[in-house]
């Protein structure tokens, strides 16, 4: 299988999207990216900080006053065949354990001194490269595994590696495997779990020295419905400076020509666009993400306007209405992007405690005890039901501590969450269990104890002990319907039952 699923019990680990992760399953071999095992990996991974650039709700940024200029400019440079978003699906990854062995990866000379090596030594790198390592394009290339990694096709052949354990993403370039030998002209080592970027002037996979894997459009996430993160955008020109994150530029323009987009310039997608209740799951995902988080200028191309998605040979024809219709360049406006200080990353953001978990009997409302701490601006409070069997009805759902009613017995999560419009959405859940209230009655017939009862849900267990409070409850009876009949002895008994 490839990976295994923790026993422990932690927390809830909630994404900056709202959505409860679970626990990361452990990876034991290396997994490709275009399977099932890992679409449940990276869906419960936080890949880097809910402060991320990257998951950054940039909704509600206000536009750059040249906005439609750049736009324009962006327009004019691909010219009237290409004018509207491209999507290529051509950057894949390979999810490896925390201890695949390390191989020696060959650095090219003219970027060997913007290289991570890993404990190597210049020009080469220790990278955890597994034999199914898959090359950039490939299986939507028709080639082989092999072929992929041997044949040189002068494409720019990225490869990704991710270890969602250690939280490490190692990326290169123009990698080719010669007999057992590895060579690329980069490598690049991410961890996921901080903000920090690369030394200002590097690159990396990218010409803007960005990771490639938080930005892919991956199948899973299509799946879910929403597209978390924001996407890697390829334009024909830019001028030669960089904002953050980004770290490289690799312009054909002054940096002057401010009409021009930088790397690391974002775009999101306008909020008026009519997304069609027509189109595909993947395809409305996509299309929300760009709205929510946006994409970045990560690199040039010679003639698209284009973001990544992965190549995954489970796609079919999920993007066709998109790659059908024309999404002009025109659809989109560009941002006032924040810094490393600014936005998300900047101090006094909420914190969110939804209180302990609970059981109650059913009819009896929930009393709902949250807790928010802030020091900036007051954030919108909100309760919601993330999962359960019947509905929830709040007291008053914009406030921390109110009540919270159900329709139907069952185990419930509920989402508390503060947004206070400048920072990541603080989250938290919690679980309330909601039990219907079994009523008994017993009567006694020669040397049995005969029980009925009402309300619950089967099967049953009765269960006995000697004392009460009790320390423990032994079972002695398992059954389907509302009846049991147990032998009386002679010491005292309570009993009680209990359904699922």
């Amino acid at each position: 299988m490839g990976l295994l699923f923790s026993a422990t019990a932690l927390a809830e680990r909630i994404n900056q999207e709202g959505r409860i992760l679970g626990a990361l399953p452990v990876v034991t071999n290396s997994i490709l990216f275009n399977t099932t095992n890992a679409d449940v990996v990276v869906s419960a991974m936080q890949i880097f900080l809910a402060t991320n650039p990257w998951n950054e709700d940039i909704s509600q940024r206000p536009l750059l006053p040249n906005s439609d200029a750049m736009i324009a400019q962006i327009n004019s440079d691909v010219g009237s065949s290409h004018r509207k978003l491209s999507l290529f699906q051509e950057m894949n990854f390979v999810l490896v354990p925390d201890n695949q062995p390390l191989v020696k990866f060959s650095f090219a000379a003219d970027y060997a001194d913007e290289c991570d090596f890993n404990g190597g030594t210049s020009p080469v790198g220790l990278y955890p490269i597994p034999t199914n390592m898959p090359v950039e394009g490939w299986p939507a290339n028709g080639m082989t595994l092999t072929q992929s990694q041997t044949v040189y096709d002068g494409s720019d052949r990225h490869v990704i590696m991710v270890q969602p354990g250690a939280g490490f993403i190692y990326e290169s370039w123009r990698a080719l495997r010669v007999s057992t030998n590895w060579g690329a002209t980069n490598g690049a080592i991410f961890n996921l779990n901080t903000n920090a970027l690369r030394p200002n002037g590097w690159t990396s996979g990218d010409a803007a020295g960005f990771p490639m894997f938080p930005a892919l459009v991956r199948y899973d996430e299509c799946q879910r419905g929403m597209v978390e993160h924001a996407c890697r955008l390829v334009v024909v020109r830019s001028r030669n400076t960089n904002i953050y994150p980004a770290t490289h530029y690799a312009g054909s323009v002054s940096a002057g020509q401010t009409n021009y987009p930088a790397m690391g310039q974002r775009l999101r997608l306008k909020a008026n666009y009519a997304i069609s209740n027509n189109w595909t799951t993947a395809e409305k995902a996509l299309l929300l993400g760009l709205k929510k988080y946006g994409a970045m200028v990560s690199d040039n191309s010679s003639s698209f306007f284009s973001i990544s998605i992965t190549p995954d040979d489970r796609w079919g024809n999920a993007f066709n209405n998109i790659s059908s219709v024309v999404l002009a360049i025109t659809n989109f406006e560009v941002i006032q992007t924040t810094g490393p200080n600014e936005g998300p990353r900047s101090p006094g953001a909420p914190v969110a405690n939804a209180g302990a978990d609970q059981s109650i009997a059913f009819g009896q409302p929930a009393q709902l005890q949250g807790v928010v701490n802030f020091t900036g601006a007051q954030p919108a409070i909100l309760w919601k039901q993330y999962a359960g069997p019947g509905t929830v009805t709040f007291g008053n759902a914009a406030q921390t501590n109110t009540t919270a009613s159900f329709s139907a017995p069952g185990v419930y999560t509920l989402m508390l969450s503060a947004d206070d419009g400048v920072h990541a959405v603080a989250y938290d859940a919690v679980v309330i269990t909601v039990s219907q209230i079994i009523s008994i009655a017993f009567t006694r017939q020669g040397t049995n104890l005969n029980l009925s009862w009402t309300g619950g849900t089967p099967p049953f267990v009765v269960e006995r002990t000697g004392i009460l409070p009790a320390s423990s409850w032994s079972g002695v009876a398992t059954t389907s319907l509302q009846t049991a009949s147990v032998p009386i002895t002679s010491t005292n008994g309570f009993f009680r039952v209990r359904g699922q």
